[in-house]
């Protein structure tokens, strides 16, 4: 420039402030006017202006860096400290403070080892403030009604997705389309979570049970869109259970550790969101068509009530909107106020002057008089609070009588006493139904014992020592014979008479005849059978 080159002059030129520091930029902005920086994140500042500031670092110098407000609202990669990037801008100075500085136009994750670094310094963040705690993710409904799928509408994934559904149980499934990666798949991913949530239930369009956040395996790259913090926080925020099935088995990104439940495909997802429509089958067949009536009555008049509260409730924002403003106007007062109290208070203190051990005497003197004028009321007005007292009580003493108390003594005694009848028809009754039934089980008895197959023509056979007799040839071999029939007992054999003994049935059990020159022979037991056990002739 020729302002620098005139070496032959006897005086240097003057040259103001301004003239240096404008012609130091015109240089520096023509000569780079557009370069990429590779560098450290040092500080960073984000003021309430929306502008970004920050300095681009490496182990030997820095350089200055801002971010301008609209700008840092379009890019993808948040400014973070020790993160390594490249900024793409162009170099200008800043005549106030005499300094050179990087206006950053773009701002891009150095290599693999930035985003991982980003990505832990992200997870250790999210980690810190609870997300990923186990006791606020919710379970998943057993049945989903309707199920709603965050994924792209052209991709693979959808139809795994139905095709599992249809397989093991068909659901209603609702379909958010997304961009599953680049620059927008993370704001449309957060803007599907939470208008799924948005949805009012029973409405026009059905609000999901169950949200699945699906795409298919990739790269970290292809897959950062679901690293975003954007996207954590709105998978955090949901109020419906939601299932990430990011990438494949290996893959892993921020939003499985927030979401209630992770997949590792999204095949898995479908099996994870319904059970196997044959094993609930047999379950449902059991239930009765009442029960399934009166349960779908319930389910509809809940429905219908739900919708009218809904319809019913205010907005949240027309009723924080009043109080919001009042508080903003009052938080702008406040310091006014305040001001103008203390100046009152000074102002007040001011005129009264110091204090002093004689005013304070007089105060402490006037309120001695004060209360001793008190005192002497006092003894009179206690004795007037008891005697009217004493008063109300003399009168509520006379109202108080023993005739109600009696009347519902009485009451009570006859509703027991109508009471135990009562009880003893219903005992009585009782007592006469367990007779009826111990009667019939007694004819019963007889019916199918052994005394009834004797007055059919049967007769039961035993030897002279009791036992029963089930063949010809051991009746044959007996040296004495006992018949039982219906009407007696008729014995034969040694050492009985010319004519046979005969008794008459009495109801007891079978016994030997005793004969003169025999011992007693041995008893039947009691309880036997002998149609079942011995022979019947």
């Amino acid at each position: 420039m020729d302002m620098f080159e005139d070496d032959t002059a006897g005086n240097a030129p003057e040259f103001t402030v301004s003239e240096i520091s404008g012609a130091v930029k015109r240089v520096i902005e023509g000569e780079f006017a557009h370069v990429r920086i590779r560098g450290e994140i040092g500080r960073v500042s984000f003021p309430r202006s929306g502008h970004v500031y920050m300095d681009l670092k490496d182990d030997r110098s820095v350089i200055s860096g801002v971010i301008w407000k609209g700008v840092a609202s379009r890019l993808e990669t948040r400014p973070e400290e020790g993160l390594e990037v490249v900024a793409t801008g162009r170099l200008t100075t800043f005549p106030g403070q005499s300094k050179y500085q990087l206006v950053i136009e773009d701002l891009a994750p150095a290599g693999m080892g930035a985003l991982m670094a980003m990505l832990e310094k992200r997870k250790q963040m999210l980690a810190a403030e609870g997300l990923f705690e186990a006791s606020r993710k919710k379970p998943l409904p057993f049945l989903p009604e309707v199920i709603g799928v965050v994924t792209s509408p052209s991709g693979a994934v959808i139809r795994d997705i139905l095709h599992r559904l249809r397989d093991r149980f068909p659901r209603k499934v609702l379909l958010w389309p997304v961009a599953v990666q680049g620059k927008n798949c993370a704001p449309e991913v957060a803007r599907g979570i939470a208008g799924f949530n948005a949805l009012s239930p029973g409405g026009a369009m059905p609000r999901p049970d169950l949200i699945i956040v699906a795409r298919g395996g990739g790269s970290l790259e292809d897959l950062w869109g679901f690293n975003e913090e954007i996207v954590a926080r709105a998978a955090a925020a949901s109020e419906i259970p939601l299932i990430s099935a990011v990438g494949h088995e290996t893959d892993t990104t921020l939003i499985d550790f927030v979401s209630d439940r992770r997949a590792p495909t999204p095949t898995a997802a479908a099996e994870l969101a319904v059970p196997v429509r044959g094993e609930l089958l047999a379950w449902v067949a059991e239930q009765g068509a009442r029960l399934t009536r009166a349960q779908t009555q319930s389910l509809e008049a809940r429905n219908r009530w739900l919708r009218d509260l809904s319809r019913a409730l205010p907005r949240a924002e027309a009723l924080t909107e009043g109080p919001r403003q009042r508080l903003d106007y009052l938080s702008e007062r406040l310091p006014g106020a305040l001001r103008s109290l203390a100046q009152r208070r000074r102002v007040t203190l001011s005129e009264k002057g110091a204090l002093r051990p004689a005013l304070l005497r007089g105060r402490l003197a006037e309120e001695r008089r004060r209360m001793e004028a008190l005192s002497t009321r006092l003894r009179p007005a206690l004795d007037r609070a008891v005697s009217a007292k004493r008063e109300a009580l003399g009168y509520r003493a006379e109202r108080l009588s023993p005739r109600p108390i009696t009347r519902d003594l009485a009451r009570q005694k006859a509703d027991l006493a109508e009471l135990l009848a009562r009880f003893s028809r219903a005992g009585e009754a009782d007592i006469r139904r367990r007779r009826d039934r111990l009667e019939a089980s007694e004819r019963m008895r007889e019916t199918l014992g052994y005394k009834a197959t004797l007055r059919r023509g049967y007769a039961l056979v035993q030897d002279g020592e009791g036992q029963i007799l089930r063949s010809r040839e051991a009746a044959a071999g007996a040296g004495a014979l006992r018949i039982e029939f219906a009407d007696g007992v008729l014995d034969l054999g040694e050492g009985a008479g010319s004519q046979p003994e005969s008794r008459p049935q009495t109801g007891a059990e079978p016994k030997a005849a005793l004969k003169p020159e025999s011992k007693p022979r041995k008893p039947a037991k009691t309880g036997e059978t002998p149609p079942e056990q011995g022979s019947l002739f």
